[in-house]
Parts: structure tokens; C-alpha cells; sequence
């Protein structure tokens, strides 16, 4: 079970305002890597709400790096060949792509799925889906909007399903749950 989880907090409703990504990498089922970053959005504004949600003010993110300062040479070479896995993954998967366009970047082939829609079809008898609520069906705890810990327990929820499947590969994994891997190009 090879795959690396990400997820974006952003800094208002334009999807290139990435302020934080969070990433963990999974190798053989097992956590096998970090990463996170604050990010210094294109521009240097967060909406108040945003940051009820997140934590995140201008002033935390003001001295960091803009994401092209850190794409080719720290997320990109994480994320290596492995298939991304985000929950609401449209969301992550668009952030990661409007940013690379606003920078100029190209948008490179990788596979991606959402673990929402894996846990709809694992769990179909919970009620929500939503990540704060799986974590909480399957005592996971973490605190919930911060990048590096949603990542982990979406790659958590990701084992959980795998372990409910008995699928020790992720394509097996999707397989079993009926998901398709999409592409990003």
C-alpha cells in the first residue's frame, strides 16, 4: 500500500491562495515520511473566516516561502510517482493545480483518488463522511484544518479501508471499493 496523502489550507476562496500544505507518505502500509509548509499566498490576505477555520493569519504565513519557492525542489520530489490520496479530493487536487498555473509551473501526470468517496463506499452506513467525523467514529484524534494532520488521517482512513478489503495494493483497494484512480492530465 504505496501512496502519498495531501492536503491544502487556503487563504480565501481563489483555489491558487494555498497558505499551508500538509503531505504524508505511505510505504507498505506504513507511514514512511512528513511534510509540511506554510505557504506565502500570491496575495498576502486571509479572509477572517478562513482563518476561524484554519488558525492561520498573515502573520504566520508573511516570512514563508511562495510555492514555487518550494515545488521542485521539496513537494514535488516528495510526491514522487506515487498516486495522491485527498479527502474531498477535487479540492486538493484543483489548489495543487491552480498554483502550479499562477506560477507558471507545469502540471505534471499523477494518479489521485478521494478518500471521501472511498469511505462512502466502505462505511455507507455512517451517517456523514466528512473527515472530523470519521476520525471520531474510528478514535482517531488530530486537529482538524491543520494540513499535516488531516493529511495523516486521510492516509489512516486510506489503511482502515484497505484493512476492511484485505487489499494490500492501492489500485486492489479501489478495485474493491469501486472507486476510479483519476489523472491529473
Amino acid at each position: 500500500m504505496n501512496f502519498t496523502t495531501i492536503d491544502f489550507e487556503t487563504a480565501n476562496y481563489s483555489r491558487n491562495s494555498a497558505c499551508a500544505i500538509g503531505m504524508v507518505k505511505y510505504l507498505n502500509g506504513k507511514k514512511a515520511g512528513t511534510f509540511y509548509s506554510l505557504i506565502r499566498p500570491p496575495v498576502l490576505y486571509i479572509r477572517p473566516d478562513f482563518t476561524a477555520i484554519h488558525g492561520l493569519t498573515v502573520e504566520d504565513v508573511k516570512d514563508a516561502p511562495l510555492f514555487s519557492e518550494i515545488w521542485e525542489n521539496k513537494i514535488f520530489p516528495f510526491i514522487g510517482n506515487l498516486p495522491l490520496a485527498a479527502h474531498n479530493a477535487q479540492f486538493d487536487i484543483n489548489v495543487l493545480c491552480s498554483v502550479l498555473e499562477y506560477y507558471e509551473q507545469d502540471i505534471p501526470a499523477f494518479s489521485y483518488f478521494c478518500t471521501c468517496n472511498l469511505a462512502r463506499k466502505c462505511w455507507p452506513e455512517l451517517k456523514s463522511h466528512k473527515l472530523t467525523l470519521l476520525a471520531e467514529h474510528f478514535g482517531i484524534k488530530y486537529n482538524a484544518h491543520n494540513a499535516l494532520d488531516d493529511a495523516e488521517t486521510c492516509g489512516k482512513i486510506v489503511l482502515l479501508a484497505a484493512k476492511k478489503y484485505k487489499a494490500a495494493y492501492v489500485d486492489d483497494l479501489l478495485e474493491a471499493a469501486n472507486i476510479m484512480m483519476k489523472e491529473s492530465v
